[in-house]
C-alpha cells in the first residue's frame, strides 16, 4: 500500500510494522503516528523536541508522571536480584508477598487473597472465572450470569470485552459471549427524563436493574460489575445515591458486587478507591494502571474470604487451581508497584490531589460557558466535557463529523494530549502530581483548542 510522501521515515516504519489499538487503521496510513521520545513529570516530548502536557496520564495510568527516579531504581535493583520468577506450583518471591499484603491493608473492604496478572482486562477476566468457579463450588452451577452496563469498559479479552458495553468492542468480534447481560447507563445528562433529579434517576435505574434480574431469573444471576466512574465509555459519573440503591438490589438477590477500580483506584477521585468516593462496598475489586504508575504491567483481582474458602474446596476436588499467567506477579513489576504505593503514602499524594482538585474543578466548570460545551463534570483529578451542537437542547453533532476528535487534534497542536471518547466527550486525567499552575496551563491550552474547534465547526458548517 502507498503512503503519503510527507511522512518521516520513523512514521513509515511504524505504519508498516504495527497495529495501533483504538485507531482507524485505514485513515492512520495517511496521517501516521505521533512518536513520543521521552517524558519528564507531567510532560512528554516528541521526536522534534516539542512538549505536551500529558492530560490523560498516558491511558489513565501514569499517576506519578514520567521519569520518577525511585521507580526506576526499584526496577533496576530488583532486576539485579531476581529478574523473573513465577508463582506456579507453590513458588513465590518477596516482592509479590509484600504487594499482596499492602493491597489487603489498603482495601476499603475485607479482602482475603490477591490474584495477580498483567492488565485490567486480565484482572476482570479472572473475576469472571472466579465468580463461575465459586458458584460451581457452592453447588449453584446455574448462577452464572454477570450484569455489566451499557457504555461500561472492562477490557478487551473475549470475556472482559463482553463485559464492556461499547459497540465498537463487539462489532465483528462476535461479542458479547453468553451469560453477559447489560443494564442501563447511569448518565443523567443524556438519559434522565425531563425534570428528573439525580436521586429520581438513580431510583429508576435501581428499579430497572431489579426488573432485569427478575426477567433473567435471580437464581441465574451471579455478579454485577461496575466502574465507580465509567472511563472509556465517556467519563460518566454516577448520579446521587446511585451505588447504594444499586447495591441494595444486588444484596436482595444474593448477587456479588465487583468494583472495577482500574482507572479510579489509588487516589484518582480524591479517595484511595472509587468505591469509597461513591459510597458502596464491593465484594471483590480489580486494580491495575496506577498500581505501578504504569511503569511496568501488573494488575490484581482482590477477593473476599468466602470466595477463597470455596476455591480451596474446589481445587482440592479437582487437584489443582487451573488458572494463572507466566508473568502474573512478575517480581520486577511487583517491586515497582510496592515502591509506587510507598510513594503515595510518604508523599501524601492523596492530600495533594485534594489540595489541587478544586482548581481543576473550577477551571473545568468555567469551560462549561463555552458555546460548544454542553456538560462538564469532575471528581478529584478526573474530568470530562461533552461537545454539543446546541446547548439548550443538548443536541449532539453528527457522529460522522468527529468534532471531539478534531478538538483533540487542535489540543495536540497546542501541546496538550487529551482523549476523545464516544459521544463527543473529551476526558481529562492528568498525572496526580500535577501542580496548580500546571492545571492552569492545561486548561489554557484546551481553551485555545476549543476556540479553534468552534471556528472549524463554523467554517465547515458542521451540523447536528
Amino acid at each position: 500500500m502507498s503512503q503519503p510522501t510527507q511522512l518521516s521515515n520513523t512514521a513509515r516504519r511504524d505504519i508498516e510494522a504495527l497495529i495501533h489499538p483504538y485507531t482507524n487503521l485505514a485513515a492512520f496510513r495517511e496521517t501516521g503516528p505521533l512518536v513520543i521520545e521521552r517524558g519528564e513529570g507531567i510532560y512528554v516530548y516528541d521526536t522534534s523536541g516539542k512538549d505536551y502536557i500529558e492530560g490523560m496520564a498516558g491511558l489513565w495510568c501514569t499517576s506519578l508522571g514520567f521519569g520518577e527516579p525511585e521507580l526506576i531504581d526499584a526496577a533496576t535493583e530488583q532486576m539485579k536480584q531476581l529478574p523473573y520468577y513465577h508463582q506456579f506450583s507453590g513458588k513465590s518471591q518477596e516482592p509479590g508477598i509484600e504487594l499482596a499484603e499492602r493491597l489487603k491493608d489498603m482495601a476499603p473492604v475485607p479482602i482475603s487473597k490477591v490474584l495477580f496478572s498483567c492488565s485490567g482486562s486480565e484482572a476482570n477476566d479472572a473475576q469472571m472465572k472466579l465468580v463461575w468457579y465459586y458458584h460451581n463450588a457452592i453447588g449453584k452451577p446455574e448462577k452464572k450470569k454477570i450484569i455489566s452496563r451499557i457504555k461500561a469498559y472492562h477490557g478487551v479479552t473475549i470475556a472482559s470485552g463482553s463485559l464492556t458495553g461499547l459497540p465498537a468492542n463487539h462489532k465483528d468480534f462476535d461479542l458479547p459471549i453468553d451469560r453477559i447481560v447489560h443494564t442501563d447507563c447511569p448518565h443523567h445528562y443524556r438519559f434522565a427524563e425531563e425534570g428528573e433529579t439525580e436521586e429520581e434517576f438513580a431510583t429508576r435505574l435501581a428499579q430497572s436493574l431489579d426488573d432485569l434480574i427478575q426477567k433473567e431469573g435471580p437464581d441465574t444471576v451471579a455478579a454485577f460489575i461496575a466502574e465507580p466512574v465509567m472511563g472509556a465509555g465517556g467519563v460518566i459519573f454516577p448520579p446521587e445515591s446511585y451505588f447504594p440503591k444499586i447495591q441494595a438490589v444486588l444484596e436482595k438477590y444474593d448477587i456479588l458486587t465487583i468494583s472495577d477500580e482500574v482507572i479510579c483506584g489509588f487516589g484518582r477521585t480524591g479517595k484511595m478507591f472509587g468505591a469509597e468516593t461513591f459510597d458502596y462496598k464491593p465484594n471483590s475489586m480489580s486494580v491495575a494502571k496506577a498500581l505501578s504508575s504504569a511503569y511496568l504491567p501488573i494488575s490484581a483481582a482482590m477477593i473476599p474470604e468466602f470466595v477463597y474458602e470455596a476455591m480451596l474446596e474446589e481445587s482440592k476436588k479437582i487437584g489443582t487451581f487451573g488458572h494463572g499467567f507466566t508473568y502474573g506477579c512478575h517480581p520486577v513489576s511487583a517491586a515497582v508497584a510496592n515502591k509506587t504505593l510507598e510513594i503515595y503514602e510518604k508523599r501524601n499524594i492523596l492530600g495533594h490531589v485534594n489540595e489541587v482538585s478544586p482548581r481543576f474543578a473550577k477551571r473545568l466548570e468555567a469551560i462549561a460557558e463555552h458555546p460548544l460545551v454542553g456538560e462538564t463534570q469532575s471528581e478529584g483529578l478526573l474530568g470530562v466535557m461533552e461537545l454539543v451542537a446546541d446547548k439548550p437542547t443538548k443536541k449532539s453533532f453528527d457522529p460522522k463529523s468527529a468534532v471531539a476528535i478534531q478538538c483533540m487534534k487542535f489540543a495536540e497542536q497546542n501541546g496538550l494530549i487529551i482523549r476523545a471518547l464516544m459521544g463527543d466527550r473529551i476526558a481529562f486525567c492528568p498525572p496526580l502530581i500535577i501542580e496548580a499552575t500546571q492545571i492552569d496551563d492545561l486548561f489554557d491550552r484546551i481553551e485555545k483548542a476549543l476556540d479553534e474547534t468552534a471556528s472549524w465547526v463554523k467554517k465547515e458548517a458542521i451540523a447536528a
